[in-house]
């Protein structure tokens, strides 16, 4: 088994901005109360008032795009945002055993599909690069079943800092990154493509159902306060209401067209030249309504305040990604994560560590992760994995699109080897 590592700093697709050519209302949401205390003029909160000033209130899908991934000021851009001492913490970062297990099923996927002698993994959003370098210990205990196959890393990433702390946690120096959009390296051959949190901090455009219909929901400069935002309606229809279904029932929507837009790219890929993708996220099929959120220090924060200084989350709908396939590849989940670890048999590998483990701390902080990771009241009933396959893998080539829990593929029924 050889590996090849590449790092990638490529932006996400950016969001389409439209002209409105209309007066605002008065009419608008509130953000909730905050005090001038608590809403410091941030960097970023004064570029927006700017911004704002200069061209109107902008779509909530450009204020995430500008909060999150500006280049100058973003969120996520020059500053490592994960961990204890971060806002949020993730699956990868609490037990080694959810990377273990994710490796686990990128090889069961590999052998199911007639073991490829080459193979690229591809990480979109990998954080500090924690769950692939645990992925690619599994590969190396697993040398012998991998032996003949040539594997390639790549990691899509949009933050600067955290493709260099990506580059100390595999690689144990620092490497020079890469930054050839052209290449085309990644967008071909056989791979796997992990998306761990990654859609969830897409930006997303909010809408309210009126009596006059539905209108985008906008951010706009606080005319009581011109240090603060509001939320405010639109007064007429937006080119973005076409991404609402003509069936929609709910009163309220979010929808991520970058997402479709992705999904769309991973789709034709794998029905070109095989491969799949695993997703795990929090979300919901199609169900929620308002679940734009922020985090600043492991608590909830008001999404308008201090803007640039919090993260900024919103959950995905899985029911619009299984759509946005547009029938390419078939799609399985969401399955909530209590489930796919444990059909991935996350008790087993959980008692092989604390059999070979002695030490007291380890063993609690393994227990204490096993916990986090299971327990419908942290992470086991609130994250899903949703998984993009092409359609031979399942069926025999006709098309299915199934949130059942087929036992031909790990983490979705139970695994077994073979």
């Amino acid at each position: 088994m050889s590996v090849l590592w590449r790092v990638r700093s490529r932006l996400r697709p950016p969001a389409q901005r439209a002209v409105i050519p209309f007066l605002w209302k008065v009419k608008y949401f509130s953000s909730g109360k905050e005090s001038a205390e608590s809403n410091p003029v941030t960097p970023m909160l004064r570029h927006l008032t700017y911004k704002i000033k200069a061209t109107g209130p902008i779509t909530v899908a450009e204020y995430m795009k500008e909060v999150l991934t500006n280049p100058a000021k973003g969120y996520y851009v020059h500053q490592d945002m994960i961990g204890e001492r971060g806002d949020f913490i993730t699956s990868p970062e609490i037990s080694q055993i959810f990377g273990e297990l994710l490796g686990i099923w990128c090889i069961s996927e590999w052998m199911a599909t007639g073991k490829n002698s080459t193979f690229q993994l591809v990480e979109l959003g990998p954080g500090r690069g924690t769950l692939t370098g645990d992925i690619l210990r599994v590969f190396s205990q697993l040398g012998s079943v991998l032996e003949n196959c040539d594997i390639s890393v790549h990691l899509v990433e949009v933050s600067h800092k955290l493709s260099e702390i990506q580059a100390l946690t595999l690689a144990d120096e620092t490497v020079a990154l890469q930054h050839d959009a052209e290449s085309p390296v990644y967008m071909k051959g056989y791979s796997f493509y992990l998306a761990h949190e990654f859609f969830d901090a897409l930006p997303v455009h909010k809408f309210q159902k009126t009596p006059q219909g539905w209108r985008e929901v906008f951010v706009d400069i606080d005319p009581q306060d011109s240090d603060k935002l509001r939320f405010v309606l639109a007064p007429s229809s937006t080119p973005a209401e076409t991404f609402i279904q003509p069936t929609e029932t709910r009163d309220h929507v979010e929808v991520c067209p970058d997402a479709g837009v992705i999904i769309q790219i991973l789709s034709e890929r794998i029905e070109d030249s095989g491969g799949a993708a695993l997703i795990a996220d929090y979300g919901h099929d199609g169900t929620k309504t308002d679940t734009l959120r922020g985090f600043y220090g492991h608590k909830l924060h008001d999404v308008l305040t201090a803007p640039g200084t919090a993260d900024l989350t919103a959950d995905v709908d899985f029911s619009y990604l299984r759509r946005m396939t547009q029938g390419k590849v078939a799609s399985l989940g969401p399955i909530q994560q209590y489930n796919f670890l444990k059909n991935m048999g996350i008790d087993v590998r959980l008692k092989v560590l604390l059999d070979n483990s002695s030490d007291t701390a380890t063993r609690q902080q393994l227990i204490r992760g096993y916990d986090m990771l299971m327990n419908p009241k942290n992470m086991g009933e609130r994250f899903n994995f949703f998984a993009l396959l092409p359609h031979h893998r399942l069926s025999g080539g006709s098309t299915c699109q199934s949130k059942s829990l087929p036992s031909l593929v790990a983490g979705f029924g139970e695994l077994v080897w073979k």
